[in-house]
């Protein structure tokens, strides 16, 4: 429990138990205790001048005080009794079966149980919903972090020497003000780091702090949303006020995109009217504080385009950081960091590794160092290979291996002809990522074999001809089983799904086909989180979505037939690879020359797996 509430708890009994003893004393001092004789004597003696006659007692007061005292009370006795005992000359005094003990527990208890009951129960719940007690319902949940604590600097940030060149303003501004003031330069009020997931955002936030050696008040976007409304707006303005009393500082919000969120004309209905009105608080607070007194706020989110707009404008979050995936340069700095953590093997070429692995994140680097130090532990081997780096690649792109998985072997032979087939179109066409390894061994993401293949080089443009060949590798597998055993079966809907995908963007987004010509129809997705729906509903006519639906049905028929046109002139190479692969299960172009490429394109090293093409089960 917690300390302060040990101590809440102590006061409250020591202060039941003054107020106990306090009535006990004051009843003592005012009220006479009489045996039953005795009292009957001073009724005789006319001395009563009222009672309270109840159950057990009978309480009354004297017409003239005694002792000082002017109440008295008895015990009840039944008069046959009494009367009994006089008549033989005995004293009568009434008694209790309780004692003082008893009588103090009777009421003491029940009030200790509803402390208890109050404290566990009610109090754990209204935590729970935000309420956290009347006195603290609008405090911050920000968590403080000092310079010693926070322990991040920018040497522990790679791969964004340009976001890092932006943010040390920030930092050198925190360490000297008057720099900035000598020209009558200001901070920036409020800087956005944008990226997609897992690129270091909340890193770079801390190392910031880390660098300038200035508290650090960290709180998610979700936390200021609460059940009750006032609330959040109560937590902006405590967070805001205990920067200024901790400046200099910084304030990072996590996930503002949860705060943030641009206002809608129905939020009233909904419960929206509570994220508004904290949006609102954070609004005024930015436009209220003075960024000379050394608050700088930092906020992180991988949906900047559903911000509100009066958040991001100039004055507010005056500007934008773009912390994006690595490139190859970028990505081997970011693997020096993480592998000074586990013991490598001497010679281990970082730059490899960093070829290997195009399109990986910060997180997703560090994630592969972890797996790849598993493996080695797996074979109990004393240091970290190049090997373990590439089975970690393996497992986080195509899943891990599902030997269990027994597959009939009509099965399996017609899998090892459809990984084939990709691997030799792939090879033979000069615009593809080379092939970097072909197996029909299941993984766990449900693929029954796969083929990998691994860029030369970091690409940003891709041209029509390079999408057409993108098709035909994808289709390949599709062709070859039909070529073979003169059908197709479901294990390649995967590879039509993507290949289907590739045509409509090029008809629809990109304006590569002639016959619907240079018009942009679909709008582009949501740039790091994808798979959101469409920005604006379709605005073409019916007959244009028939000449895009033939265009697309047009572009995958083409990139079909060319890739059989291809396996059917080399028929004897697909047919050697399938037994290879049959035999050995696992095979690369070392393995088997056709594999590899006639004309090798200009590379910068190794590269890592961009895609897997493969053979998919479906139900």
């Amino acid at each position: 429990m917690d300390r302060k509430k040990q101590f809440n708890i102590g006061y409250f009994i020591f202060a039941m138990l003054m107020l106990g003893l306090f009535q006990m004393w004051m009843a003592w001092r005012d009220v006479a205790q009489l045996s039953y004789t005795d009292m009957m004597h001073m009724v005789d003696e006319g001395k009563v001048a009222s009672v309270t006659i109840t159950e057990t007692t009978i309480q009354g007061r004297f017409k003239q005080p005694e002792d000082g005292k002017s109440y008295f009370v008895s015990a009840r006795v039944a008069p046959e009794t009494a009367a009994a005992f006089e008549k033989a000359g005995v004293e009568v005094t009434g008694g209790s079966d309780s004692n003082w003990l008893t009588t103090i527990l009777s009421w003491v208890l029940p009030a200790l149980i509803f402390l208890g009951v109050w404290m566990f129960v009610f109090r754990g719940f209204a935590e729970r919903q935000g309420m956290g007690g009347l006195i603290n319902i609008g405090k911050s949940k920000a968590k403080v972090y000092v310079e010693r604590n926070i322990g991040v600097t920018f040497d522990d940030v790679a791969g964004v020497d340009e976001a890092k060149l932006e943010l040390q303003e920030i930092v050198s501004f925190l360490k000297d003000k008057d720099k900035y003031g000598r020209l009558g330069a200001t901070i920036p009020k409020g800087i956005l780091l944008v990226g997609p997931p897992g690129t270091g955002k909340t890193l770079m936030a801390r190392a910031v702090a880390g660098e300038a050696g200035v508290p650090f008040f960290s709180i998610s976007g979700s936390e200021f949303v609460e059940m009750f409304v006032g609330v959040g707006a109560a937590r902006v303005r405590d967070l805001f006020q205990q920067a200024r009393q901790t400046a200099p500082c910084i304030i990072f919000i996590d996930e503002l995109d949860a705060l943030g969120r641009a206002r809608s004309p129905f939020a009233g209905y909904g419960g929206g009217d509570e994220k508004e009105q904290t949006l609102n608080q954070l609004l005024s607070e930015l436009d209220g504080f003075d960024p000379r007194v050394g608050i700088v706020l930092l906020a992180a989110t991988n949906r900047p385009e559903i911000l509100d707009p009066a958040l991001t404008r100039a004055g507010r979050f005056d500007r934008q950081v773009v912390l994006d995936r690595p490139d190859r340069k970028g990505r081997e700095a970011i693997l020096k960091v993480h592998i000074r953590k586990v013991r490598v093997a001497p010679g281990l070429n970082v730059g490899d590794i960093a070829g290997i692995t195009p399109g990986f994140s910060g997180a997703d680097l560090a994630n592969l160092v972890n797996e790849a130090a598993i493996f080695a532990t797996r074979r109990n081997a004393e240091e970290v290979t190049l090997d373990d780096f590439t089975n970690a690649v393996e497992r986080i792109v195509a899943g891990a291996e599902r030997r269990g998985r027994l597959l009939k072997p009509q099965e399996r032979e017609r899998v090892a002809y459809h990984e084939m087939g990709h691997a030799l179109v792939a090879s033979a066409l000069t615009k593809t990522d080379p092939v970097h390894k072909v197996s029909i061994i299941p993984r766990s993401i449900g693929a029954l074999g796969y083929t990998l293949q691994r860029p030369t080089e970091d690409r940003f443009l891709i041209t029509a001809s390079e999408l057409n060949e993108r098709m035909m590798a994808l289709l390949a597998g599709r062709a070859a089983e039909e070529i073979v055993y003169g059908e197709v079966s479901t294990g390649a809907a995967d590879d039509l799904a993507k290949a289907t995908d590739v045509a409509r963007q090029s008809v629809t987004r990109f304006g590569m086909n002639a016959a619907v010509g240079q018009a942009v129809l679909e709008e582009e997705k949501q740039q790091w989180l994808g798979d959101g729906s469409r920005l604006r509903p379709r605005d073409y006519s019916e007959a244009t979505a028939r000449e895009v639906d033939l265009a697309v049905r047009g572009m995958i028929a083409d990139a079909y037939a060319a890739a059989k046109e291809l396996l059917e002139a080399r028929i004897a190479d697909l047919r050697a690879g399938a037994a290879l692969l049959l035999e050995r299960e696992t095979i690369t172009p070392a393995d088997f020359a056709p594999l590899q490429r006639a004309e090798p394109a200009e590379s910068g090293g190794i590269e890592a797996p961009a895609s897997a093409a493969g053979q998919r089960r479906r139900a």
